[in-house]
């Protein structure tokens, strides 16, 4: 199976084999671990990311199971989420292509080809400086109490619509740059989720998914400055409710994220967490 957007194929080389012809595409490595390579190139004056699976062994599969976990055996639930998340109006990658071939689950071949998103930054990097000024200006206010509700209403939007991300952190999501701020206020800010590889879609997302979402972005926070009225705010508009109300009614769900926040830190930086 492969479904390739016709300004992509049409700047391919002409070959018998499509789908070899993208495997061997060589371009900017940006991860590979063996089973899984992310590379960026640039074919016909356009940028795009490949991202390209080689299967991932009966082992890791087996590992998954015990664990209870889904394995990913290739690129076809990030090709699913990339549409499910346009459905609901949330910014994300645009595909330009996907491929499998193959029957066994191990050693399936995939990939996933997205246009790369420019002038974008990663909150990560933007959020990182957040901490450093006690006084922040009105505009870094602003954008700061914007992005938060934006963050908020993503989570809100995937969770309500069974879907999780499984790597729900500030680096997986970039700022449009392009956009100065009288764009912004006037339309709200754009906000790109990406690296959807692990995401699982379901009728309803369980509990347990979505304290693990909101816990690994809450963990990554953790060093970014946010105040206490910074995270009210969030989880007034993640549960799109009057505080007192989400307080009162998730006091067992806020709880466990915390908890969960709290280890993943433990666990990373081998310390406790910031008070």
């Amino acid at each position: 199976m492969m479904v390739l957007d016709p300004e992509f194929s049409a700047a391919l080389p002409a070959v018998d084999d499509v789908f070899a012809c993208i495997l061997q595409i060589e371009g900017e490595i940006y991860r590979d671990t063996g089973q899984r390579r992310t590379s960026s190139f640039l074919l016909g004056g356009q940028r795009y990311f490949l991202k390209l699976h080689c299967g991932v062994g009966w082992g890791e599969i087996l590992m998954d199971l015990v664990r209870l976990r889904k394995p990913v055996l290739g690129a076809h639930d990030e090709w699913l989420a990339l549409q499910r998340l346009q459905e609901l109006g949330i910014e994300t990658m645009v595909a330009a292509g996907y491929g499998q071939r193959g029957a066994n689950p191990a050693r399936l071949q995939s990939f996933v080809i997205t246009r790369a998103l420019e002038a974008t930054r990663s909150l990560e990097d933007l959020c990182g400086t957040w901490g450093e000024s006690p006084s922040p200006g009105r505009q870094a206010l602003w954008l700061k109490r914007a992005l938060i509700r934006k963050v908020a209403e993503i989570a809100r939007i995937l969770h309500e619509n069974g879907i999780n991300h499984r790597d729900f952190y500030l680096c997986h999501f970039l700022l449009d740059c392009s956009r100065d701020e009288a764009e912004n206020r006037a339309s709200g800010v754009r906000l790109y989720l990406i690296d959807l590889h692990r995401a699982q879609l379901r009728n309803t997302t369980p509990m347990r998914w979505r304290v693990k979402d909101i816990g690994s972005l809450f963990f990554s926070s953790m060093h970014i400055g946010l105040t206490q009225r910074d995270i009210y705010r969030f989880m007034k508009a993640y549960r799109k409710a009057a505080l007192c109300t989400t307080l009162r009614n998730d006091k067992r769900f806020w709880q466990a994220v915390r908890t969960r926040a709290h280890r993943m830190y433990q666990s990373f930086y081998n310390a406790p967490p910031p008070s």
